[in-house]
């Protein structure tokens, strides 16, 4: 399952918006690995399993 922002950007502080972003992309690396390992496991070619 996709992450969800769970913040609204626009009401956090400036100071801490920075913060805020990282935290967002971190989420969204952490979603876009998982969904390349359950697409990987769905497939029997060992050259798109290792990629």
């Amino acid at each position: 399952m996709l992450g969800e922002i769970v913040i609204d950007l626009e009401k956090v502080r400036e100071e801490d918006r920075h913060k805020g972003i990282l935290c967002v992309g971190m989420i969204v690396e952490s979603d876009a690995v998982d969904l390349y390992e359950q697409l990987a496991a769905l497939t029997e070619q060992e050259e798109v399993k290792k990629k």
